[in-house]
Order: C-alpha cells, then sequence, then structure tokens
C-alpha cells in the first residue's frame, strides 16, 4: 500500500496539472488563431471540425456577456473558483482532488487569459450529428468539466470511511 501524499504533494501536483493544461491550451489556441485561421473551418470526420470561434460566455457559451464588464466579471468569478479549489485542495490534500483541481484550475486560467487578452475565450473544437453543432470549445473547457465531473462524481459515489 502506498503512503498518502503530503498536503504539499497534492498541491505540486495541482500546480503541475494546471500549467500542464494552461500550456496546452494556449499553444492550441495560438495555433489556430496563427496559423490555420485562413484555412478553417476544416472538416476532420463527418461529425467533427475545426472551427474558429470567440466565445464571451463561459464554457460551451453559457452565459454570454456582451459589453465593457462582461469579461471583467467572469474573470472575478473565475478567480473566485480557483481560490476556494485551492483552498478546498489544502483542506482534503488527496492525491485525486489535486489532479482534478488541477484540471479545472489550469482550464480557468487558460481562459480568462483569453478575456483578458482578447475579450472573449478562442474556441475550436467543433462536435456535430443530425444537424445538431454542440457549441464549439477548447482545451480549456474539457479541463474544467474533466475536472468538475470528477469532483462530483467522487462526491457522489466515493465510499467514505469512518463514522459521521
Amino acid at each position: 500500500m502506498t503512503q498518502p501524499l503530503t498536503r504539499a504533494q497534492v498541491l505540486r501536483r495541482l500546480v503541475l496539472v494546471a500549467l500542464l493544461v494552461l500550456a496546452l491550451d494556449q499553444a492550441t489556441k495560438l495555433l489556430i488563431r496563427l496559423v490555420l485561421a485562413d484555412d478553417l473551418p476544416i472538416e476532420v470526420t463527418g461529425f467533427f471540425n475545426i472551427v474558429l470561434a470567440y466565445n464571451k460566455g463561459v464554457s460551451f457559451s453559457l452565459l454570454t456577456m456582451d459589453g465593457g464588464h462582461g469579461p471583467y466579471l467572469l474573470t472575478g468569478l473565475s478567480l473566485l473558483i480557483i481560490g476556494w479549489l485551492v483552498w478546498w485542495v489544502r483542506r482534503n490534500p488527496r492525491g485525486f482532488y489535486g489532479l482534478l483541481a488541477g484540471l479545472i484550475v489550469g482550464g480557468a486560467i487558460g481562459n480568462v487569459l483569453d478575456r483578458l487578452y482578447l475579450g472573449a475565450v478562442v474556441d475550436f473544437l467543433d462536435f456535430h450529428a443530425f444537424g445538431w453543432h454542440w457549441p464549439a470549445f477548447n482545451v480549456a473547457d474539457s479541463g474544467v468539466v474533466i475536472g468538475a465531473l470528477g469532483l462530483i462524481g467522487d462526491g457522489l459515489f466515493a465510499r467514505r470511511t469512518g463514522s459521521k
């Protein structure tokens, strides 16, 4: 049986995963905007395209906010969530939480950077079937959704030890 991770190890895991997601997110967005933009959309399969879209909302175009304050309000909300996640992982130092929170934090920071520098988030992954398109999304959105689903799943289905 392996030793449980220390608080510092879990936080280090969170930071490393966040940096990996952030780097992958920003690299793919830069590739789309600067290298592939003139060739878009690109049909990859019968159900997937690479497109270039600018999203003024949060993941999957939810809570779209036009106007000068929208990016700053969403940035503030993102920073509050990031702060809460780091605080929560410090209080609950499980390695799995560091991984999942790192996915969320890296994705949130990637989208915050877009909002602050571009006024909108760059989305480019476009899945569709039977005439229906899922809203375009990016690597950051994927990290946020996977991390959040993992934390929700853990909260709903994980076996807890000890008495209540």
